[in-house]
């Protein structure tokens, strides 16, 4: 029996995991709900969202995901002047400052923001050893473009 499955080039040969690359410590975005009100943290993801509405004063806000989910970040225009580059350029970014919670709203205001997206340059997509996985077939294979 052969193994189909698409992914089959990303399994390990050697029996260790793959060595990805690693966001410096950060907590999880699904994991914002623990730490209280007021606590310092650093979260860390792909930029998804970046919003600077014309009302908001100079505020601009992002929206970073990981694997476990989206953490909201507002930047305050101060915070914005010191970190512009990485807050315009940045694909991944690490954030850290103060949870900011209202009933079931999270956000991180941000004190620092750093641009890591050098970590996504040394993903890299394994060529396959059997050639391209096979074409999905059934109601899924309709839906592609």
């Amino acid at each position: 029996m052969t193994d189909q499955s698409p992914f089959r080039h990303l399994r390990p040969t050697s029996g260790r995991p793959p060595s990805w690359p690693r966001p410096p410590r950060c907590l999880a975005a699904g994991a914002l709900d623990v730490p209280p009100d007021g606590a310092r943290v650093a979260v860390a993801g792909l930029v998804i969202c970046r919003q600077r509405p014309g009302t908001a004063k100079g505020v601009i806000f992002l929206t970073l995901e990981d694997e476990t989910g989206v953490a909201n970040i507002v930047v305050w225009a101060k915070v914005f002047e010191r970190f512009r580059r990485a807050v315009i350029a940045g694909r991944c970014l690490k954030v850290t400052g103060r949870l900011q919670r209202d009933g079931d709203v999270v956000h991180l205001v941000a004190e620092r923001v750093e641009d890591i997206s050098a970590l996504l340059d040394e993903i890299v997509a394994l060529p396959l050893p059997d050639g391209p996985p096979p074409a999905p077939s059934g109601p899924e294979a309709r839906c592609a473009p």
